[in-house]
């Protein structure tokens, strides 16, 4: 055994090795810019360079919306997990344990309660990492919960909607998410509260011919894609070739749509002016103060 090569060299190696963190580096979808990660995150997910704006968690984004990074953690109802037993490839339960263990999330809808600039407002943020944000029985409670909770506190309700679609493992369950939140929309309606709509990358299927398109005011974020069926499925049916940047938000907002089209660096104090001058509500003088909480609901401040 030669002492040098098989005993020396691999201690050097090993001392000298570094770990290096998988996420170290971002490579920008759109211009293949390499980025550091903690330059993307404390840019809230926008790349500095080429402004592309990439996925962005639901603590991340409620962080980004709440006063003080502040809110109430809504809890929501339970929902049987596996309601028909489906099973492709996997069994479904397993992708659930799995997409749980992903996010820290118990399903793709996460719902909070706080102030935006003084004023008390109920957000929903679907995340797409948990099954591509789509749309069960459990997505669909918490939003009708999140849109209850807004009618007992006569409050503004904001949804960031980010999903592949219905989920297909609960079938018919899960259509039936897409009349439930549209009724809740009506009940808040009717007591006159605001319901905005934050449409973000991708928004697609079931969750944009409900309640991602029932906004009184629709906002998307640049580059969104935004539709129903996938721009391939559609060429095929209709046999045309489809015009450049169809679905993404720039085409929709000039073609009706969407009412405006913000950076994500503007999107907080947009959505705390459209809710003031929705419920008429005055300008706070300063947002710096967290919002005093309710003593039956505990804080939740986002982490670090």
């Amino acid at each position: 055994m030669n002492w040098l090569t098989n005993v020396v060299r691999p201690k050097i190696r090993s001392i000298l090795k570094r770990e290096t963190p998988e996420n170290l580096w971002i490579k920008c979808p759109d211009s293949g810019q390499l980025v550091f990660y903690k330059d993307v995150e404390q840019n809230q997910f926008v790349i500095p360079g080429s402004n592309y704006h990439m996925r962005m968690g639901a603590v991340a984004r409620l962080k980004s919306i709440f006063d003080n990074e502040t809110w109430f953690d809504v809890a929501l109802p339970e929902v049987t997990p596996d309601p028909l037993k489906f099973r492709d490839e996997r069994k479904y339960a397993d992708r659930i344990k799995d997409a749980r263990t992903k996010t820290g999330m118990n399903d793709a809808v996460k719902v909070g309660y706080g102030k935006l600039e003084g004023n008390a407002v109920v957000v929903a943020v679907q995340d797409f990492d948990f099954m591509g944000g789509s749309l069960g029985m459990a997505a669909g409670e918490a939003v009708v919960k999140g849109l209850e909770l807004a009618v007992e506190k006569k409050s503004p309700f904001i949804i960031f909607a980010a999903s592949g679609g219905a989920r297909m493992q609960e079938g018919i369950l899960s259509l039936m998410q897409m009349p439930r939140t549209t009724v809740a929309i009506q009940m808040l309606r009717e007591i006159g509260q605001p319901y905005i709509v934050v449409l973000t990358n991708p928004t697609t299927g079931g969750v944009t011919a409900s309640y991602a398109m029932l906004g009184d005011v629709q906002i998307a974020e640049p580059g969104a894609l935004i539709g129903f069926a996938g721009a391939r499925v559609i060429e095929q049916t209709i046999r045309e070739k489809l015009p450049e940047g169809f679905q993404r938000a720039e085409y929709l907002k000039e073609h009706g749509m969407v009412d405006m089209v913000v950076h994500r660096h503007d999107l907080r104090a947009t959505l705390g002016r459209l809710c003031r001058l929705l419920t008429k509500a005055p300008a706070a003088e300063s947002f710096t103060t967290a919002a005093p909480l309710p003593p039956d609901v505990p804080a939740v401040a986002s982490p670090a």
